[in-house]
């Protein structure tokens, strides 16, 4: 299934210039104007929503969750990192207008671009 998702996806890949992650073909990174909300393969998402798995302000323990719609293609997509003691992984499921369509969705691991 990570296949499909990847393979529908690749269309998404923009420059590295801004990332701070990637996970799969998502890259994720803060806005140059810094206005507190997350980029991801350079689209500002519609909705975020931060929480803090263990302690407020663990940025090593936090979960934060979009949807997010893509400037390439219109799609809507609803994202969730989760980062656990350091270790990052993304949820990413492509979101359908109608509840019988069949799911896309996979998981991706996280690495930090430096």
């Amino acid at each position: 299934m990570n296949k499909i998702l990847l393979a529908s996806l690749v269309f998404l890949l923009p420059g590295l210039s801004y990332a701070d992650s990637q996970c799969g073909p998502f890259y994720l990174g803060t806005s140059p104007a810094n206005d507190g909300w997350s980029r991801i393969n350079g689209d500002k998402p519609k909705t975020q929503k931060v929480t803090f798995l263990k302690q407020k302000d663990d940025y090593n323990n936090i979960k934060m969750e979009w949807v997010v719609e893509s400037s390439k293609d219109g799609q809507m997509y609803g994202l969730e990192y989760i980062k656990r003691n350091g270790k990052a992984f993304l949820n990413a499921q492509i979101l359908q207008a109608s509840m019988d369509a069949p799911r896309t969705y996979g998981t991706f691991d996280c690495v930090k671009i430096k």
